[in-house]
């Protein structure tokens, strides 16, 4: 390989390597996971993957979690 080609695949993987890390700051995304459960990704490094009644549980009780938060906000840290 030449030095030119060196220099052209360098700027070609930089690129690549600039598109793959600028996806990361989508937002949340929903999948449906291979055994069949609900996947939010953008949350952490892993998404989050719960069956539909464990989601449906969760959502029920979307007032009492804004409740804890709030009465617990003092104690609660927030991710930069």
């Amino acid at each position: 390989m030449s030095n030119d080609d060196i220099m052209k695949e360098l700027e070609r993987l930089k690129a690549e390597n600039a598109a793959l890390k600028g996806g990361q700051n989508r937002g949340l995304s929903l999948r449906v996971s291979e055994k069949g459960g609900l996947s939010v990704y953008g949350l952490g490094r892993f998404p989050v993957t719960l069956y539909k009644e464990q989601w449906e549980k969760l959502l029920a009780m979307s007032e009492d979690i804004k409740a804890f938060i709030k009465a617990n906000d003092a104690q609660l840290k927030t991710k930069q």
